[in-house]
């Protein structure tokens, strides 16, 4: 059942066994967890109806509603598609990208990249960093990775890992004379962020539509931002970064970013008051972004900014978790699309809009899961600009990431070593 809202909501959508066993996400996305179920991707029919969505009270949006061509109204029958594996065997995916020419590239969270090409697993690491990287703990390690835009003429792709002593380094790579293979030699780390405990190390690197590299940076860690770092400005924590890599070393501030000229507030940020925001993505049509903020203890987001947005948005935490109020209150924030609770969940992982023509129904739908109970959501921005949600599978995984290729096709990721492809059903 599907039910469109005004402007936000609560998705109450069946109960959860794994999200009993952790209780909540207060370790972030990768908390300790051992599925029960094989390492193949299922589609798993309700046993009954769930339960009608819970209307949460109306927001103000100040943002125009989507042309009707762009986003169509609803959301597809999930049986038109299914979850089709193609590779397993991988150590720990956090991360899965193209860059533009159909091979994909795995990262494994302990420091390797693999590469995915004609449907096969090449058995030579792309880039080997287990040295350099501090994968301790379940959420420290190799997290994200970006190919630049002019990556086919330049070789250049950079990565987000914690090194000794949990530091976030963002950095650049060079590919050497053989296209399956990096350079491990050609690092130049553009950024530093000291972390002050362990975990909400966030790690997603990702170009915008302008060409500028967005950064994911969860709040420093521990539980409920007792260093309130998410609502400080003069902290690179709990923020979306956006940074300037055309320089041959080091990076530039852009011009536009929207702290530029704030002497109480660092210039990289775009966006911030965000918890571990595990995975965010630009809609290759449109340009909007979506960032899936890991919640704390009852709640998981899923935020949302115009493609025509200047930045600067605050998202809320540690004053809010969600649409609900955490520390306090305050004026000027900027409310989620979508929220679900941790009877259905533990830990949100963001993904991709699915923009293939082998799915013209799909089209504008992003997808998101949890990692701990395994289930897939799709979220519509209806004609009138009000929201739509629902759950489309079970997967009865824990979805560490999802990925998406060239074609604009999305990929499953489960944390025991599986890739998984939507494909139209059979």
């Amino acid at each position: 059942m599907m039910l469109p809202v005004n402007r936000r909501f609560v998705l109450v959508l069946g109960v959860s066994a794994a999200a009993s066993l952790l209780g909540c996400s207060s370790l972030g996305i990768l908390a300790t967890y051992t599925p029960t179920s094989p390492s193949s991707v299922t589609q798993l029919p309700f046993t009954s109806e769930p339960p009608t969505p819970t209307i949460a009270p109306a927001t103000q949006i100040s943002s125009p509603p989507p042309t009707a061509t762009a986003l169509p109204a609803g959301l597809p029958d999930p049986k038109s598609a299914s979850w089709r594996p193609i590779a397993s065997g991988l150590a720990e995916p956090t991360d899965l990208e193209d860059p533009g020419d159909g091979r994909l590239f795995v990262v494994q969270q302990p420091g390797v990249i693999r590469v995915i090409q004609n449907g096969q697993l090449l058995p030579t690491p792309f880039l080997d960093i287990r040295r350099r990287v501090d994968a301790q703990g379940s959420e420290r390690g190799l997290l994200g990775l970006a190919f630049d835009p002019g990556y086919a003429a330049n070789g250049r792709f950079y990565v987000d890992y914690t090194g000794a002593g949990g530091t976030t380094h963002v950095s650049r790579f060079q590919v050497s004379s053989d296209p399956n293979q990096a350079d491990p030699t050609s690092e130049q780390v553009l950024l530093e962020i000291p972390q002050p405990y362990a975990n909400h190390n966030g790690g997603q690197l990702e170009f915008g539509p302008d060409g500028y590299l967005y950064i994911g940076a969860g709040d420093g860690g521990s539980g409920g931002d007792p260093l309130g770092n998410g609502q400080n400005l003069n902290t690179l924590l709990g923020k979306i970064l956006r940074i300037d890599v055309s320089p041959e070393h080091g990076y530039a501030i852009p011009p536009d970013n929207p702290f530029v000229k704030r002497a109480d507030a660092r210039p990289e940020i775009w966006a911030y008051g965000l918890r571990n925001p595990w995975r965010f993505a630009f809609d290759s049509a449109t340009g909007d972004l979506y960032i899936a903020d890991v919640g704390q203890s009852r709640w998981e987001e899923v935020d949302f900014q115009l493609a025509a947005s200047r930045g600067g948005q605050n998202y809320g935490w540690s004053i809010r978790e969600g649409f609900h109020e955490y520390k306090g209150t305050a004026s000027g924030l900027t409310d989620p699309v979508v929220e679900y609770s941790h009877q259905y969940g533990c830990a949100i992982t963001g993904g991709k809009v699915v923009r293939t023509q082998d799915l013209p129904g799909w089209a504008g739908v992003y997808l998101y899961g949890d990692y701990c109970s395994g289930r897939v959501w799709g979220l519509r921005r209806q004609p009138d600009g009000s929201w739509m949600s629902q759950q489309l599978f079970g997967t009865g995984l824990s979805i560490t990431t999802f990925g998406q290729d060239s074609a604009g096709r999305v990929y499953l990721l489960d944390h025991s070593g599986g890739v998984a492809q939507l494909v139209p059903a059979q």
